[in-house]
């Protein structure tokens, strides 16, 4: 666990309380306060600066942090760099809903996004030769995969795109995704996991399926803040890793 004392950054203030080396990202701050009353012990809050949440606790024995993330490439990407770079996190994993593009993925399946497509221009600040595939670190997702089969749990592991756009002025943008092959639609896991490659670290988003673009099927915004519990029982225990 991180020694924060006299550590912060202009938007994580952690007053000395800990930070754990796994962290998981919602991009809700009330999701991160809802999984940290549920499901840790001893916990202790390291974050409140403009209402991101942030806390850090145990889950069966092992030391785990959870704090929002916000909304967009932008934000998860400030927040993910400080806690790898001032705070010393080692697994990042983002737990959040997604919008399932493919219409065999039913409300409440868990996406698991083995790679980030993304039409953000954040990539570009790597001055790359080529086009960059932003994926997640295969032994987190091998760890929940397993896990989910012995639970007999419905996983999707694949293609998801990272958007910028939540009302897009192209009404066919997601056809052209879903054709690809794109398994759903989130805004957020392409700049983490760039985030964390850059850095060496480890990152993986884990995504329970909120609305079916393909089919018009929708959960309500009460139940993506607290039913969302199958992933954030998958994600928990990857700090044990």
């Amino acid at each position: 666990m991180s020694d924060t004392t006299g550590k912060s950054t202009p938007h994580i203030n952690p007053k000395g309380a800990p930070i754990a080396e796994t962290i998981l990202l919602p991009g809700d701050p009330l999701r991160a306060k809802f999984i940290a009353e549920t499901y840790l012990d001893d916990v202790v809050q390291f974050n409140e600066v403009r209402n991101m949440l942030g806390f850090t606790g145990t889950y069966q024995g092992q030391e785990v942090s959870v704090m929002g993330s916000g909304m967009g490439i932008p934000s998860i990407s400030l927040y993910s760099w400080e806690l790898i770079h001032v705070f010393g996190c080692k697994k990042l994993i983002r737990v959040g809903s997604c919008g399932a593009l493919q219409p065999e993925l039913d409300l409440y399946d868990v996406v698991i996004g083995q790679t980030a497509s993304t039409d953000s221009n954040f990539l570009s600040q790597y001055n790359l030769p080529g086009t960059f595939a932003p994926s997640a670190s295969f032994r987190l997702i091998e760890d929940v995969r397993d896990r989910a089969r012995e639970q007999d749990i419905t996983t999707h592991v694949g293609n998801i795109l990272s958007s910028d756009i939540f009302y897009n002025f192209q009404d066919d943008v997601n056809d052209r995704w879903a054709r690809m092959g794109v398994l759903a639609v989130e805004m957020e896991s392409a700049g983490l996991y760039a985030t964390a490659a850059e850095a060496g670290v480890e990152a993986m988003g884990i995504f329970t399926v909120s609305d079916n673009i393909a089919t018009g099927g929708k959960t309500t915004p009460e139940e993506r803040e607290k039913a969302f519990t199958t992933m954030m029982e998958l994600a928990l225990p990857l700090a044990r890793l």
